[in-house]
């Protein structure tokens, strides 16, 4: 299946969102290798005919291969489309750069901060990859199980060449997504990180009953906090108004399959951190951005009071009623 002058896509991470991809990808004519790295994980996805643990109900067509095997993965393909959780994000480019694997372009469409670090995913590409690579990262408001059924969507993607961003938004274009390009691929990614944070903050809020009044606030207030940083890391304004930020962000503060807002959501009404990740089984990406951004704040002399409030609640045990009083209470000043 697949060499490497074709069209073929490899797309590193099998959970949701990289499944859908995959089958985005595979619909679209490309030959596609899914590589998880768990065995357990892609034997039962070749027995199954689909990703029952992760997206279920979606069966994979003939042109897509799962495989562990890195080393497989660098002999066929050329074009990478890495959606590993970003904690992870390092040792993926690591293992692909251990194979010394040719790649014409490289794109992510992970989101989030590197944990310990705080770094942009960019950083980490060109750490291990090399400042040379062609890359880009692909991101908006998109829910899996919506593209995996082939729903309505748009999705922006950035790279620092502008032909390296059409050629990654050729790969996923068709009758029923819609995608936009970009220059600005600090903006996107910080976008896409943030509002993780954000959606676990608007579920808090829904979690103690505040009502609709409250999560608009919540959501205004974080696309404020998320331009006021993203500018300061050298983003565009018009980036934080389009998909990839005002976009992003609504949709995951507002809507149930977001895991992050379902967190928020299970903190407002009382239940420990460790028995919601437990019972969800996926990543949950704000969890880790939050820690992440609150230092990235600090150093960048951003206020970020709703990030903040977010990282007492998960990392210093404050209640979130607490959490939401320390909001209210804060200083008045003009908007």
């Amino acid at each position: 299946m697949g060499n490497p002058e074709s069209d073929t896509i490899a797309v590193l991470g099998a959970g949701s969102w990289g499944t859908a991809l995959a089958l985005m990808l595979a619909g679209n004519g490309h030959p596609v290798y899914l590589w998880c790295h768990r065995q357990a994980h892609a034997e039962a996805m070749r027995e199954q005919g689909e990703n029952k643990t992760y997206l279920p109900g979606f069966p994979f067509p003939g042109n897509i291969a799962i495989t562990t095997d890195m080393a497989e993965v660098a002999r066929h393909c050329r074009n990478y489309m890495v959606v590993v959780p970003s904690r992870f994000f390092r040792n993926s480019m690591q293992l692909l750069a251990a194979q010394h694997a040719k790649i014409d372009v490289l794109a992510w469409a992970s989101k989030g901060l590197e944990y310990g670090s705080g770094k942009l995913l960019s950083s980490i590409v060109i750490e291990e990859l090399g400042g040379e690579l062609p890359c880009a990262v692909a991101s908006g408001p998109t829910f899996a199980q919506e593209v995996a059924k082939g729903l309505p969507t748009a999705i922006t993607v950035a790279a620092t060449n502008l032909q390296i961003a059409e050629r990654v938004a050729d790969w996923l274009r068709n009758d029923w997504v819609r995608v936009y390009t970009s220059t600005d691929i600090a903006g996107v990614q910080l976008g896409g990180a943030i509002k993780n944070v954000m959606a676990i903050a608007a579920g808090i809020s829904d979690g103690l009953g505040m009502g609709a009044n409250a999560r608009a606030a919540l959501i205004t207030r974080g696309l404020a906090e998320l331009s006021r940083l993203g500018i300061a890391m050298g983003g565009q304004l018009d980036t934080f108004m389009g998909l990839s930020g005002a976009g992003d962000l609504i949709l995951t503060c507002t809507d149930d399959l977001s895991r992050n807002r379902r967190v928020g959501m299970a903190l407002g009404q009382g239940r420990t951190l460790e028995d919601i990740r437990e019972e969800l089984g996926q990543e949950t990406e704000g969890v880790h951005t939050a820690k992440e951004l609150y230092r990235l704040a600090l150093r960048q002399h951003v206020e970020m009071p709703i990030t903040e409030q977010v990282y007492r609640v998960l990392y210093e045990d404050q209640s979130p009623k607490e959490a939401v009083t320390a909001l209210l209470t804060r200083e008045h000043k003009a908007e």
